[in-house]
């Protein structure tokens, strides 16, 4: 299957990112290329892009898509959050720009065989973004206690219903194995009231994500990744960072807030002794999908871009 996902707040990325022909760039979550593609075709002979995913099937569909920028781009499989130790390898200490555009691709939830999508009910409980590891998602469904699935359905799902899921799929799993889409959706309808079901959305929705962010350690990548990534940025370089969901959204913001106003002196004092200094500016407004994509890309609807400019003083 086609490596197809349409990048979103693409112009609007590559509009933040203000890239310098002779710059170098970092594309944490390299995907199918697209944003890379447009940063890639901005860069004179001298200048770099480095893009970075975990997933086997973003490499190779960003590798042919990006073919004609082969003298400026290194690919490299790697979580983002090794990031640093990447670039140093490569002998890069700053860099101008760096992108993350969080959550699944299109690739992802359209091919069932990887297991993302609650809507292909024989696919098999995967999930896992990085093939390599172990884990998948159909040992969190089995091997979780009844205490750790609630937790993760809670917080990572903000499901309300996540007591009374976790509890079925306990009940289930004594009887049989859960291995499928189609048998975990089967189980989280039967949690959840029906007059519910028949006004929200798809009632598998807030678990399959969930799961997802728990198996992939996707909040605590971001939240132990992105201080450092601010320290790779040279002077005026920008780090922009497309999310999905209120929880990375909200781990995105605080983390630059935090670094543009670091002082933890109290509010009385009257001269900052901490001698935390400002790392930048965070731009004020998240921006988001126009109409025009809106109506183009579903996929877009939830999408947020923040932006933090490094300015050394």
């Amino acid at each position: 299957m086609e490596f197809n996902h349409l990048p979103v707040l693409l112009n609007e990325t590559v509009s933040q990112l203000n890239i310098k022909p002779d710059g170098i760039y970092v594309d944490g979550t390299l995907g199918g290329g697209g944003h890379a593609y447009e940063v890639a075709g901005r860069l004179s002979d001298k200048g770099r892009l480095i893009g970075m995913d975990q997933d086997a099937d973003a490499i190779q569909a960003a590798s042919v898509r990006l073919k004609e920028f082969e003298d400026r781009i290194t690919i490299v499989r790697s979580n983002y959050a090794d990031m640093p130790g990447q670039l140093r390898k490569l002998g890069i200490e700053k860099a101008d720009g760096i992108l993350l555009d969080l959550g699944v691709s299109s690739f992802q939830l359209d091919t069932p065989a990887r297991g993302f999508s609650y809507r292909d009910e024989d696919a098999p409980l995967d999930m896992r973004m990085d093939d390599r590891q172990q884990l998948t998602a159909k040992d969190i469904v089995n091997e979780y206690s009844e205490k750790e699935l609630f937790r993760l359905i809670r917080d990572f799902g903000e499901d309300k219903f996540a007591k009374n899921i976790a509890k079925h799929i306990v009940n289930t799993r004594r009887e049989k194995e859960i291995l499928t889409a189609g048998e975990l959706c089967a189980v989280i309808r039967g949690a959840i009231p029906m007059k519910v079901q028949k006004n929200g959305g798809h009632p598998a929705k807030r678990t399959f994500q969930a799961i997802r962010i728990e198996l992939n350690r996707e909040l605590e990548v971001l939240q132990d990744s992105l201080d450092g990534m601010i320290d790779l940025l040279n002077d005026g370089g920008r780090i922009c960072v497309i999310t999905f969901h209120s929880l990375e959204d909200r781990i995105v913001k605080t983390i630059f807030k935090k670094n543009e106003n670091p002082c933890i002196c109290p509010a009385n004092f009257p001269v900052c002794t901490c001698g935390r200094v400002t790392k930048g500016r965070a731009l004020k407004k998240p921006v988001v999908p126009g109409e025009e994509e809106l109506n183009n890309n579903k996929r877009s609807k939830s999408a947020k871009l923040r932006v933090f400019e490094r300015k050394e003083q």
